[in-house]
């Protein structure tokens, strides 16, 4: 619909261009007031589309376009009848409607462009108000008939190369935005399978991590065995890590959305990252980690677990990759929130940089679930409509990897 608004101001100008060059130019007599309402009409038709499709933001379907077709072909028709009919040069212009209409509608719709065109070609060949003008040529066809003939094929073969340009470079992003669709659809579709997978697996864990908590219940209250104090020491330590399975399931069952009503609270972004480095950090030991706030304008948020886990992938996979050494830092940029994650590692291969975020894509190639980290956390950010780059960092700046998260901040606040 653009373009074919577009076109229309190109029709218009045209058309005064070339009335006012053939009445006060040629000085043939034109009837300028019922040529005048046409143009006004053309005008009124296009201040009117223009009102539906981005004042109002009505959606605009074919019927839309149809219609709008038809109206150039009216005015065409109306314009050809007061200056010669079928005997004007200009009538080769109905090509240009019929190429258009067979671009941009169905079938049936360009069969009623393309009849009507016809139509009114038929009817100007037999009612049209001539004009009063003697021509001289001895080549057989009046010279200005001729040159009139080259001007309106230049023309239209200049409106269709560019709008059929424009119309085919449409398609071509359509296709390219359809076909990320549907790869982001395939990932989506691999990442229920996992989740299944994950939700079917904690339910199964959870029968014998009770029967296994009963058991050492029931080991604590033995006399017997709570004399030794190493088997004392053993028995309350695997009662912790029993403890911190069940906290796994729990996560697991969470993520998949079976209790997540009772996890969610009100918190605000720094509390809730600050949370989630706390208890990371409690569970992992390194020489230097910091977490640096740059400028970060704080908001309110409801706790997502799928955002705690994409944190915490990004924090685990520095953590394999630089044992000792690893930063965190986030900020605000143009109502963005940037999380960095740093390391000092060996960086990434340059084919992970490539198809970064993709399913089993990843430098660890000895490990099973390789690749699942980045491929988590690409989602997450994209499913908040945010993005995630990559990038190693040369040796003047510290060497290692540089991960950066942009998630925009009407995404998560309240």
């Amino acid at each position: 619909m653009q373009l074919l608004i577009q076109l229309r101001w190109i029709a218009v100008v045209g058309q005064v261009v070339t009335i006012s060059l053939v009445h006060y130019g040629f000085h043939i007599a034109l009837p300028l007031l019922p040529m005048a309402l046409v143009l006004v009409a053309l005008v009124a038709t296009n201040l009117a589309y223009i009102y539906w499709s981005q004042g109002l933001h009505r959606p605009l379907s074919s019927r839309s376009v149809f219609w709008a077709l038809l109206a150039d072909v009216l005015a065409l028709t109306v314009q050809l009848y007061l200056s010669g009919g079928a005997s004007n040069p200009f009538i080769y212009l109905y090509l240009l409607q019929g190429i258009l209409s067979a671009v941009l509608l169905r079938p049936h719709y360009t069969w009623c462009v393309v009849i009507t065109s016809f139509v009114c070609v038929i009817g100007l060949s037999m009612f049209h108000l001539p004009l009063h003008v003697q021509f001289e040529s001895q080549e057989g066809l009046p010279s200005m008939y001729v040159v009139g003939v080259l001007i309106s094929f230049a023309l239209t073969s200049i409106l269709t190369i560019v709008f059929l340009t424009r119309i085919v470079d449409n398609m071509r992003r359509r296709d390219t935005r359809i076909s990320d669709m549907r790869q982001r659809a395939s990932e989506e579709e691999h990442i229920v399978r996992l989740g299944l997978l994950a939700t079917g697996a904690a339910h199964e864990l959870g029968t014998p991590m009770a029967t296994m908590s009963v058991i050492l219940g029931d080991w604590q209250h033995m006399p017997a065995l709570m004399k030794d104090q190493d088997l004392r020491e053993d028995l309350q330590e695997m009662q912790r890590q029993l403890l911190r399975c069940k906290s796994i399931v729990s996560g697991v069952l969470l993520s998949a959305g079976e209790t997540r009503a009772e996890g969610t609270e009100s918190t605000t972004f720094v509390s809730f990252v600050q949370g989630i480095v706390s208890h990371w950090q409690g569970h992992h030991t390194l020489s230097h980690f910091a977490l640096n706030n740059r400028g970060l304008n704080d908001f309110a948020m409801l706790s997502d677990t799928a955002l705690q886990q994409m944190i915490c992938n990004l924090l685990d996979n520095a953590l394999e990759a630089s044992p000792h050494w690893v930063e965190m830092s986030m900020a605000t940029v143009q109502q963005q929130v940037v999380l960095q994650v740093r390391d000092h590692g060996p960086g990434f291969d340059e084919t992970v940089l490539q198809q970064l975020g993709q399913c089993h894509v990843s430098t660890k190639q000895e490990r099973p679930g390789r690749g699942l980290g980045l491929f988590l956390v690409m989602n997450v950010a994209r499913a908040l409509g945010g993005r995630v780059q990559a990038r190693n960092l040369s040796a003047r700046d510290g060497g290692g990897a540089l991960v950066e998260v942009h998630l925009p901040q009407s995404a998560m606040a309240i």
